[in-house]
């Protein structure tokens, strides 16, 4: 349904003795809900035992109000997925629970390790057992394994051995934890409210549950909430290279990161992209909804008038009931529907963030122009994606992305466009406002920070067929 790469997942924790933090949680992880709708989960501790309630689908349909009266406690993480490794089904979803010397343990994780099969190699051998194909799995061994006697000391013994990207929040009988990997590549921020604090993916969760935003977890940085307030230490030298997809599409455009307010980013790769690509035409229409902040961007920049072209259906979700051949074949059409008075005989300028295989775009210029537009150009705010991802989204392999094989004059045949332009790396970077340097930008570039295995380059079901095997 997207040419845009696929969500990664969403993290949140809660430490607020007295307070409903199951519900709390449940608001947090509604926030983050365009971070991954495959399953949801929260656990909840009062310092003695945890539960864990999770299940497949949205939060809404996870969770009711029953679920309120057995999540009791002080503490509580929770999380909602996109599979980054691992099928889709109950087993895979998260937080998820293991015993270790010091106690219960639930773990959520956003993020995608790339030694995974190493790590579950060498804890096999050791005698570990593994119930699902996660890497969050793989995570939640390591600290069981661990002999150290707090579980701080255990993080920071366990994480330096993962490689990846990993933003993880952890619950103990000690409290609230809350890591992320020395490259920052996945966002993780804290909270506070009154006596309550907050680790979360985004800022955005924080303003729902009405948390004022303190700081960004630093890359390489384990923070510890308990009784006593919020605890931080090191366990690895930060080297930052934050994926710059959370500005481009993934994070929501009211998310603050690095001191800079998402929605603003994205407007200004649309004025960016009205200097770098003028056309004359009659009104820019954006691919809702990510496309909106740089069209309206291009609008203002160019002085073409915005307006609504594509009316998007946003009760469509994910959903467990499969379509016919001849209701696919609809395809685009079940989520997007082309105003036909605002753009026939039009000349459009069509914004969209990214475009990763291009079918989804080829049609979306198709129903346009079958609408009656006259002219149809497109115009992306992001450089083309010629290189898959492998720390936590989900970008396709690299036969499948269209500008790993085609050049722009070919995609823009291959869209049936008038005219087609990507953003430049350069405007990119001076809309985010911050050098390249701190960035991962390797689906652009294929400048991998972290060396990747063939092995994850392979399927993100390797897990799955090597025990098949």
């Amino acid at each position: 349904m997207s040419d845009s790469p696929e969500e990664a997942c969403g993290v949140f924790g809660v430490y607020a003795p007295g307070e409903e933090v199951a519900r709390v949680t449940y608001f947090g992880l509604y926030a983050l809900q365009h971070r991954g709708q495959e399953s949801a989960g929260i656990a909840v501790t009062s310092g003695d035992g945890i539960l864990v309630v999770k299940d497949m689908g949205l939060v809404s349909q996870v969770f009711d109000e029953a679920s309120f009266v057995t999540l009791q406690g002080d503490c509580a993480i929770g999380h909602v997925r996109y599979s980054t490794t691992g099928s889709t089904h109950w087993e895979n979803a998260q937080p998820v629970y293991e015993i270790t010397p010091r106690g219960p343990l639930a773990v959520a994780h956003n993020g995608n390790l790339v030694n995974t099969d190493e790590l579950r190699e060498d804890l096999t051998a050791r005698g570990a057992t593994f119930a699902s194909s996660t890497d969050t799995e793989v995570i939640a061994v390591l600290l069981n394994r661990s002999s150290a006697p707090t579980t701080a000391d255990a993080i920071a013994e366990a994480f330096p051995k993962m490689k990846g990207a990993y933003s993880v929040v952890l619950l103990t009988e000690e409290g609230l934890f809350g890591a992320r990997d020395p490259h920052g590549i996945r966002p993780l921020c804290i909270g506070r409210k009154d006596n309550a604090w907050f680790i979360a993916s985004e800022t955005a969760a924080l303003d729902v549950v009405g948390a004022r935003f303190v700081r960004e977890v630093e890359p390489g940085e384990l923070v510890h909430v308990d009784s006593e307030g919020l605890h931080a230490r090191r366990f690895a030298e930060p080297d930052p290279a934050l994926c710059i997809f959370e500005y481009i599409y993934f994070a929501r455009p009211d998310s603050l990161i690095n001191g800079r307010v998402l929605y603003d980013a994205r407007k200004e790769m649309g004025k960016h992209l009205a200097e770098e690509a003028p056309v004359e035409a009659d009104i820019v229409v954006p691919v809702p909804d990510s496309g909106v902040p740089a069209a309206i961007g291009f609008a203002e920049r160019s002085g073409i008038p915005f307006g609504e072209g594509l009316i998007k259906n946003r009760y469509i979700g994910r959903t467990f009931i499969q379509p016919t051949q001849s209701i696919r074949q609809l395809g685009v059409r079940l989520k997007l529907n082309p105003l036909t008075a605002a753009i026939e005989g039009k000349r459009l300028v069509v914004v969209d963030d990214s475009i990763v295989r291009g079918t989804t775009s080829r049609k979306i210029v198709e129903i346009l122009k079958e609408a009656g537009a006259a002219e149809v150009h497109m115009r992306v705010s992001s450089p083309p994606i010629k290189c898959p991802c492998f720390y936590g989204i989900d970008t396709a392999v690299r036969s499948e992305l269209i500008a790993s094989r085609l050049s722009v004059p070919e995609i823009q045949e291959f869209l049936g466009a008038d005219s087609l332009h990507y953003l430049t790396m350069e405007n990119l970077l001076e809309s985010c406002m911050a050098p390249k340097d701190i960035f991962c930008t390797a689906c652009f570039d294929g400048a991998y920070r972290i060396a990747v295995p063939d092995d994850v380059k392979m399927s993100k079901f390797r897990l799955e067929e090597k025990s098949r095997a």
